[in-house]
């Protein structure tokens, strides 16, 4: 058995007690307590009668352990039992996570664990892992050491990781400012630790260039094998057919194959496995025809990530000898694979696409949907912000039936407090909770944001814990979010009363006094206080992990990398809408045209007694809207998230449905949609002409629905999707914003 379980075990408990473990080959004599690290094969298992298990139990199987306390008289020893050398390192992280360490307890230093203590466990699946990138386009990793590395992917493999990603060879061009070592020596740092750590090392490589380009293509063979060469430890190759890349397979699979007759020189064990990204059915097809026909030994598996086709299908059609990996996006939020569902648009503006993430109910809930397709999965991570999900996803694959709370448990009580842990725990799911639906109607982010106050007064030795800083900074910032929301919605409600009453004598007047009404958001803030605290944790987080918020501040690659500093007052009002707006009014030709449009903003979303309108992508302003938005929230950031256009108008549906009841059988009703493009209108499933047809962004059609179809009191919309295949998808029509008007 190697050193690396006793140096996991008597570092970690050393730096949290101040305790240094003796190492010892021999048994101590007297009443020393003992924690004794074995394979399941080893002798003195036998000699001291140590129940190892029947050669049947999990702890026999690969990467399993048992953990076993044993009292004879005064002496007590804990086993830590492994089936190989993963076993006996997962068996430390799990005693690590169940033991009970202080610095100062009743004036002692303590580790204790409560016995007796009889488990065993081994994995569900073989693979896991998440991906480390050293780049630019990551929020924190680029600004760690070799040291910060070292100490992070030693916290994965306790709770049950066993191998990491890295991204070699496309940074060299585009070095980061916080880069500590270059890139291409930080790679080799990565395989190093994880031979240190006996995790495998798996590295992405995806071909950027037409591989048809024969000078490219061995350039790009010498850089691999250059690489092969210089890692001490390398056990898989993941080459993404697309995302990026643009080669079709029957280019892709002979490179891949090249690359492989390299690699094994190095790396004789080493793996090959490739991702259907991007192919299209042809693509597709013709991959697994290669695989019929070739039978090629060189593959490994495939790879399922975003733009990947469904996992069960790849499972279904991949043979049995190849295995299958998901490469599930941990770490977005928005504009991804698994976006927040029913996200109010408030933090979709201002936390965006790469926050502070914890999200373990909603990844438990993906990870056993496709989990069962798969050998396990190695996760897309762009910064240590997702760190909550990579513990839940790695403790998960390990035992698909460990309860949230308590993986919640486990990881609370290791980084932060053993004693308080439940409660932390249930401070973490809270913020979970504080993403869901309307945030204006969510009062459980102020009880949240409460909580973590308190937390934070009782857990004074946690001020300088990275982990501790980004659960606060979410607290904070969405209880600054949600006041900001209340108290600018409410502006808003104001403007457009004094909007309502404007005459054609007092057009200039009322645009001035709501213009003012609502930039009041600006000129008299709310809660400056948390504010500040903010920018605190901000800073901290940039001191304490590289964790890079501001792009004034900390330089990062993109304003979408996590730079939550640059959006945290992003109005949440139409205030820089109404200002464009009202400069617009000002150049009209007359009063009357003025006054017409005044009206139209004034009752944008209160169109009056009887009538309807919906904001159909908005969780808050949409209440007859029964399909989900798109993830749309594409469009602030086409003008690098600081759009000035009306809230509604950033977000969309292309084919949206809404149910309508309690109407008047009396009444005349006209629909109006604003968008940009076409609207194929149906109501009850028939298809109606409009009497309005703008196209343009903002501008309005209207269709007038039959009193045959209103006489029931209620009615279904739904919209046919036009043929726009040939179109960018930016391009394609898109519906924002439907009224149900009642005429008079």
């Amino acid at each position: 058995m190697n050193e690396t379980a006793p140096a996991v075990l008597t570092g970690e408990i050393a730096k949290r007690t101040g305790i240094t473990l003796k190492k010892a080959t021999a048994w101590p004599k007297g009443n020393t307590p003992v924690i004794a690290l074995a394979l399941v094969t080893d002798k003195a298992l036998l000699s001291r009668n140590v129940p190892a298990g029947d050669g049947k139990g999990p702890e026999f199987k690969p990467e399993g352990y048992r953990i076993v306390t044993e009292t004879d008289g005064a002496n007590k020893t804990v086993w830590v039992i492994g089936a190989d050398t993963r076993g006996v390192l997962f068996g430390t992280g799990y005693l690590l996570r169940h033991l009970r360490m202080s610095k100062s307890y009743m004036g002692k230093p303590l580790v204790e664990l409560a016995g007796p203590v009889n488990t065993a466990s081994s994995p569900a699946y073989p693979i896991r892992g998440h991906q480390l990138g050293y780049r630019s386009t990551a929020n924190t990793y680029d600004a760690w050491t070799v040291a910060q590395f070292d100490q992070y992917i030693r916290e994965l493999a306790i709770f049950g990781s066993n191998a990491v990603e890295g991204i070699p060879f496309h940074e060299d061009d585009k070095p980061s400012p916080h880069f500590k070592i270059p890139a291409r020596e930080m790679r080799i740092k990565m395989s190093e630790i994880c031979q240190k750590y006996d995790m495998d090392y798996w590295v992405w490589t995806p071909a950027t260039f037409e591989l048809t380009d024969k000078a490219r293509r061995q350039a790009e063979l010498d850089l691999h094998e250059q690489f092969y060469k210089e890692c001490p430890r390398l056990d898989h190759i993941f080459f993404p057919g697309g995302d990026p890349g643009d080669n079709h397979p029957s280019e892709v699979l002979p490179f891949i194959r090249e690359l492989h007759t390299k690699l094994i020189k190095y790396h004789p064990k080493a793996k090959m496995w490739i991702s259907l990204q991007g192919f299209d059915t042809e693509q597709i097809d013709y991959f697994y025809k290669y695989l019929e026909s070739e039978k090629p030994a060189w593959l490994q598996g495939v790879v399922s990530g975003p733009g990947s086709p469904p996992m069960a299908e790849t499972r279904y059609r991949l043979p049995k000898q190849y295995q299958h990996r998901q490469y599930p996006d941990i770490t977005h939020s928005v504009r991804c694979e698994f976006p927040v569902e029913k996200f109010d648009q408030a933090f979709a503006l201002t936390l965006g696409r790469e926050s502070v993430n914890p999200r373990p109910f909603a990844f438990a809930k993906i990870h056993a949907k496709y989990a069962p397709f798969t050998d396990g999965f190695i996760s897309y991570s762009d910064g240590s912000h997702d760190d909550v999900n990579k513990v839940l996803w790695s403790m998960r694959a390990w035992d698909p039936q460990i309860d949230v709370h308590r993986i919640l448990e486990e990881y609370s009580a290791f980084f932060f407090d053993q004693t308080n842990a439940s409660a932390i725990a249930s401070g973490i799911e809270a913020l979970e909770q504080n993403w869901k639906g309307p945030l204006a109607e969510n009062g459980g982010v102020e009880m949240t944001y409460f909580n973590w106050r308190i937390f934070e007064k009782t857990e004074e030795a946690l001020a300088n814990n990275w982990r501790w800083q980004m659960l606060l900074l979410r607290a904070y910032y969405d209880q600054y979010t949600r006041l900001r929301l209340l108290r600018e919605q409410e502006l808003e409600k104001q403007a457009n009363a004094i909007l309502a009453a404007a005459d054609l004598n007092t057009i200039g007047q009322s645009m001035d006094a709501a213009l003012a009404i609502v930039n009041k958001a600006d000129q008299e803030p709310v809660a400056q206080d948390i504010y500040r605290y903010i920018v605190y944790l901000s800073d901290a987080l940039y001191t304490s992990i590289g964790l890079q918020t501001s792009t004034e501040k900390h330089k990062p690659r993109n304003p979408e990398r996590g730079v939550v500093m640059d959006f945290v007052h992003y109005p949440l009002n139409n205030r820089w809408w109404l200002a464009d707006e009202f400069e617009k009014i000002r150049k009209m030709a007359g009063p009357q045209q003025q006054l017409a449009r005044l009206k139209t903003i004034a009752f944008w979303e209160n169109p009056g007694p009887g009538s309807y309108y919906d904001d159909i992508s908005s969780v808050a302003k949409g209440p007859r809207v029964k399909t989900v938005s798109e993830d749309a929230t594409d469009v602030a950031w086409w003008d690098n998230g600081k759009s000035r256009k009306r809230l509604s108008t950033q977000l969309f549906q292309r084919e949206p449905e809404l149910d309508y009841d309690n109407l008047d059988p009396r009444a005349r009703y006209i629909i109006r949609v604003a968008g940009e493009g076409d609207a194929l209108l149906r109501v009850d499933g028939y298809r109606l002409s409009p009497v309005v047809y703008n196209k343009e962004p903002e501008t309005f059609k209207e269709w007038i629905v039959p009193l045959s179809l209103t006489q029931d009191g209620k009615i279904s919309v739904t919209f046919d999707g036009p043929e726009e295949s040939h179109l960018n998808w930016r391009k394609k029509s898109k519906i924002s914003d439907i009224w149900l008007l009642k005429q008079p």
